[in-house]
């Protein structure tokens, strides 16, 4: 059983956007080429943008269903759960399976504003990066402040831009933003220069942290040919890219710029930490000293100052080695409405991950440790 007065926190979840979180907020001059939702004939809805089919929702909504039921088949809002992009529904979905508090990430936008990137228009896609984070903040997490966590989105192409943003919610009440997890295999400067340095200051010196959903450095294994058929394959190994992002990470001059920065390794996985540490201390130790490399302070030591935190959805092998990484590195997350979530069941599956493991431990796992990285506190 899991203690009677524990508030499971959630680091990753998602928002399905509802139709009109667009069109209601951008400007007037944006209202034709915005995102809109158009349902096509066959009866599926489809994400619109600068003129044409942008995104559907496949995997991204299929809680509650069987497994075999899953598919890439385009989906329909009729076809999903309420909860899904109704936040009063959302609320009821989380008494469901147990979960007090989320913290939720875009679908429509990319896990960090991926499909804005990419748009023909970047002024346009710097607006409606402003109009999501401001449904976010006062459509989806105003609703109830003490169950949603403010996750917002930064206008990343364009540094300028993306500090602007920052500057503009920060005081709004933003917990975390979201960010690209490996830069440069998007065709962006990586963590070794100091091209983010701007961002990563605000973080810095604000003590909002960073979240970096695994895919949002694009796909770790899976070529477009093998898509349909071989995705299991990507999906078991998108672990790939936060693994690749801690090693990215603590061999860079980031933590040692910004001591006071922290990132999320969102959907990552933790039972890989405790080898790559392992290892990249190993490596340090030999390679250090004719490498653009901190010589002073080794990978683990950086990792255990708490720069990085580590989440899981169904970790056995990462909770009984949790002394290894650190009980207090450790956070929970749901993934409503995605393939990977246990719901309506999830506080009865943590519970049985959960067995043997001392309250105190249980109660920094699922709750204490998210509500510290991302100033969380619990509500009167």
């Amino acid at each position: 059983m899991l203690p009677e007065d524990l508030q499971i926190i959630s680091v990753d979840d998602h928002v399905i956007e509802h139709p009109t979180v667009w069109t209601d907020r951008v400007p007037s001059k944006y209202a034709d080429v915005a995102p809109r939702i158009e349902r096509a004939e066959d009866g599926n809805d489809w994400w619109i943008y600068e003129g044409a089919k942008a995104g559907n929702f496949a995997l991204n909504a299929v809680a509650g269903k069987d497994p075999r039921d899953f598919g890439m088949d385009p989906r329909s809002y009729d076809d999903m759960l309420p909860g899904c992009y109704d936040v009063s529904q959302r609320i009821k979905d989380m008494d469901t399976e147990g979960v007090w508090a989320q913290l939720c990430f875009p679908n429509f936008g990319g896990f960090a504003g991926s499909t804005f990137a990419k748009s023909k228009d970047l002024e346009l896609a710097a607006a409606c990066v402003s109009a999501y984070n401001d449904f976010i903040l006062d459509e989806w997490c105003g609703y109830d402040p003490a169950r949603q966590i403010p996750l917002l989105t930064l206008p990343y192409w364009d540094v300028e831009a993306s500090v602007r943003e920052f500057n503009r919610t920060a005081p709004l009440g933003a917990k975390s933003y979201t960010f690209p997890e490996l830069p440069d295999r998007i065709g962006l400067p990586s963590w070794h220069t100091d091209h983010w340095d701007p961002i990563l200051a605000l973080s810095n010196e604000s003590g909002i942290p960073l979240s970096l959903h695994f895919g949002s450095g694009g796909s770790p294994t899976v070529s477009p040919e093998g898509m349909s058929t071989n995705f299991v394959v990507g999906i078991s190994l998108f672990a790939l890219n936060s693994v690749t992002t801690m090693a990215e990470l603590l061999l860079s001059p980031v933590f040692h710029k910004f001591p006071n920065l922290r990132m999320a390794l969102s959907e990552g996985g933790i039972g890989w930490m405790p080898y790559l540490l392992e290892r990249l201390d190993y490596t340090w130790e030999r390679h250090r000293w004719y490498n653009d490399v901190n010589r002073e302070v080794s990978p683990g030591e950086l990792f255990a100052r708490g720069h990085l935190g580590g989440c899981f959805i169904s970790d056995d092998a990462g909770l009984e080695a949790r002394h290894r990484i650190g009980v207090d590195h450790i956070m929970f997350e749901s993934d409503y409405p995605h393939s990977d979530s246990n719901w309506p069941n999830t506080r009865k599956i943590l519970a049985e991950s959960m067995r043997g493991i001392p309250e105190d431990e249980v109660h920094k796992l699922l709750e204490d440790n998210a509500r510290t990285f991302y100033d969380f506190p619990r509500s009167s």
